[in-house]
């Protein structure tokens, strides 16, 4: 981690360069516990107020998604659910759920790193975060180290495509096997 000083140094791409490989880190914290590996951090005056990753499955928590844990721990830290100045990296550009809590949090920016096509609410699928009704308008940037956000969410799959089948075929053999 950098220190406060080395932080205020930095220029705004630099920050949000730096704030999305902490969200990437903490994808991995996702990963490692059979998550899809997807991390926020909530920044606040350069310093982290919130953050957090999938935990869907191990919460049973359909609410669970990063985004959400980023803000709910933002919320507490600083002891209030208006998040006014703050900004939320996140891997994976956020869905309409997420994109709600963004609105409703006013924070102030949201970046984000990998696009999803299938479900993603800031400019992919749809674009909620653009709509003049809402009363509060918040900043995006996105694509910051997509590549890299994007890599890590589709290794997962791959691998976890890869497991069911070696799965599937282990349960084959055992079931042969067993009537031998």
């Amino acid at each position: 981690m950098l220190t406060p000083d080395q932080l205020n140094e930095l220029s705004l791409d630099e920050l949000d360069i730096y704030w999305m490989n902490v969200a990437l880190s903490l994808a991995d914290k996702a990963e490692q516990v059979n998550e899809v590996p997807v991390g926020a951090v909530l920044v606040l005056d350069n310093e982290v107020i919130g953050s957090g990753y999938n935990l869907v499955i191990n919460q049973h928590d359909p609410c669970a998604h990063a985004e959400i844990m980023a803000l709910r721990d933002g919320g507490q830290s600083i002891n209030n659910y208006r998040l006014i100045d703050a900004t939320l990296y996140v891997t994976l550009e956020p869905c309409c759920m997420c994109t709600g809590a963004i609105i409703h949090s006013r924070i102030k920016r949201v970046v984000y790193g990998a696009s999803d096509l299938k479900t993603g609410a800031v400019h992919s699928a749809f674009e909620l975060l653009n709509d003049d009704k809402h009363n509060h308008q918040v900043e995006v940037k996105s694509g910051i180290l997509a590549d890299d956000c994007s890599e890590k969410i589709s290794q997962f799959f791959i691998n976890r495509r890869a497991q069911i089948k070696a799965e599937k075929a282990a349960k084959k053999q055992q079931l042969i096997d067993h009537t031998d």
